[in-house]
């Protein structure tokens, strides 16, 4: 007779106690009370009132509970039934894991967990069952993204000062300060008021006014011998225009000057800088009004010019391209083909070699022709191969004036395989042939600047700008519209230079007087003293120059 209420099980019968029999072993009875934690886990973890274990999920109709009925295997009861000590852990673990004050009070406004009541109190140390009692549970894995504050204490990133309060950052009590604020995501101390940037108050600043840019730069020294720029400015002004025919600076190309040097002024009111030097070169050397329009650039803006010699200008040349001379080179020619004049310095390393490459000039030359006046005599807009040809002649007779000094380095000149002797250009012209080499779709001074070119490459480029007319040669992005009409007078003047000192390769530099003037001033005051070994190891990149 099968009890009431009791379903049939497949292949086993139930049996009731009621009978005299025997229980099926792990079989639950309807009628039988269960043990704390079997009835805790029958029940899914809740507790009833008046001691009955009433099921939770029995179906309608007085079907008994699941937790009471056989099932087909040990195993299978075993898995499908959590057991208590588990659901306990579980449960504990996810109390744990929710932020804590750091101080260990309850958080304001939350009712702290409750313990369960057949836990008893833990002593520190003491293990029950697989967890320590006394530890606290695990934290969310990884780095916090908010440090941890006190209750009440507010972050220091949303403060804000109000008007006339003190903004200036507070000191470090120990030199790991700093350090430990990184690490940590915010200030050490609580309270403490963010660190702001200091302005960097060792800038030197460079103004070359030539007869054709106004140029500035500003730089802070990095390492020794290389500097950062903070900020730049060029603008074409054609000081020079029409100075070769009146032999007086135009008052228009005065006026685009001092607008020019306005913007210049601005930039260096607004920077720190430690240092400056501003110079003028051959439009204002020559004209017969430049130091009046020197004086009226004081009046209007505030900058003082200097007008300096053909000699110096080749040497600040010499010194702003210093970086570019590796160890292999014997000797170079180095020119600066510029808007009334072009400088041609010739460098001998062949003996007590020194870090400064203006101490290793034995013989120069400035010749008084440029870009502006050269195009101006034969014609900048409409230049064919015979009027190009009339402007190298021009050229070649100047340098056959110049008779230098037997040097070592140069003694080998135009033999096949001497490469320890080569050109070094320094000009607009020779940074606008790197850019056509390149097919630059618009011209950038990183890929420029220390390019090498071998004599087919040059030859082709000239000969391709030969072949382009005015409005081609102005549609190009390394030209423009502004120095079409000059690019061919520089390529006559270095065709020249070519044709005197001939060599197997030439290295581009997109830099000039500039450079020259901060490094001349850098190295008067010291300001890569003592920073060889902080800059080093910084950020090394090696950047092996490959030959043509």
């Amino acid at each position: 007779m099968r009890a009431s209420g009791l379903p049939r099980t497949t292949g086993q019968t139930v049996k009731d106690l009621r009978d005299g029999d025997k229980p099926n072993a792990e079989v639950s009875l309807a009628g039988d009370k269960l043990s704390g934690r079997a009835d805790e886990a029958a029940t899914g973890g809740v507790k009833h009132s008046g001691g009955n274990a009433a099921p939770s999920g029995s179906a309608t109709g007085g079907a008994p509970p699941q937790a009471a009925l056989a099932s087909d295997s040990p195993d299978h009861a075993k898995r499908t039934t959590p057991s208590g000590r588990r659901r306990r852990r579980r449960r504990k673990s996810a109390r744990s894991a929710a932020p804590q004050p750091a101080n260990g009070e309850p958080q304001t406004g939350a009712a702290p967990a409750a313990r369960p009541a057949s836990a008893a109190p833990a002593k520190p140390g003491e293990k029950r069952g697989r967890r320590r009692r006394g530890k606290k549970g695990r934290a969310i894995q990884g780095r916090p993204l908010t440090p941890q504050k006190e209750p009440g204490q507010t972050s220091p990133q949303a403060h804000i000062a109000s008007p006339g309060e003190d903004t200036a950052p507070l000191r470090h009590p120990h030199p790991h300060a700093r350090t430990h604020d990184r690490a940590n995501g915010g200030p050490a101390a609580p309270g403490a008021q963010p660190q702001r940037r200091r302005a960097p108050d060792n800038l030197y600043a460079a103004l070359d006014l030539g007869t054709n840019n106004c140029r500035l730069l500003i730089a802070q020294p990095t390492r020794p011998g290389q500097f950062r720029v903070v900020d730049a400015f060029s603008r074409i002004v054609r000081l020079g225009e029409g100075l070769d025919a009146t032999g007086e600076l135009a008052a228009d190309a005065m006026d685009r000057a001092v607008e020019a040097l306005k913007i210049c002024a601005g930039k260096l009111e607004n920077r720190p800088v430690r240092r400056h030097r501003l110079i003028a070169t051959e439009a204002c050397r020559s004209a017969r009004n430049g130091a009046e329009f020197l004086d009226r650039v004081f009046r209007e803006t505030g900058l003082q010019l200097e007008i300096v010699t053909r000699e110096t200008e080749a040497r600040l040349a010499v010194a702003g391209c210093s970086s570019l001379v590796g160890r292999d080179t014997d000797g170079l020619v180095l020119f600066d083909i510029g808007g009334g004049s072009s400088e041609i310095a010739m460098i001998d390393l062949t003996e007590n070699r020194s870090n400064r490459l203006a101490n290793h000039i034995k013989a120069w030359t400035s010749l008084p022709v440029g870009v502006v006046t050269l195009s101006e005599r034969h014609g900048g807009c409409m230049v064919t191969r015979e009027i190009f040809d009339g402007m190298v002649e021009e050229v070649d007779a100047m340098l056959a004036a110049f008779t230098p000094p037997p040097l070592p380095a140069f003694a080998r000149t135009g033999e096949a395989g001497h490469d320890r002797m080569h050109l070094l250009g320094t000009s607009g012209t020779v940074t606008t042939l790197a850019g056509l080499h390149l097919e630059l779709p618009r011209y950038d001074r990183r890929k420029v600047d220390g390019l090498w070119m071998s004599n087919s490459q040059v030859d082709s480029m000239l000969d391709m700008l030969l072949s382009w007319d005015f409005d081609a040669r102005a549609a190009n992005p390394c030209i423009g519209a502004d120095r079409a009409d000059l690019v061919l007078a520089g390529c006559a003047i270095l065709q020249s230079i070519r044709k005197r000192w001939p060599s197997q390769r030439m290295r581009v530099a997109d830099r000039g007087l500039r450079e020259g003037l901060l490094n001349e001033m850098m190295a008067a005051d010291g300001a890569w003293r003592g920073r060889g070994r902080q800059y080093r190891y910084r950020n090394h990149r090696p950047n092996p120059e490959a030959k043509p």
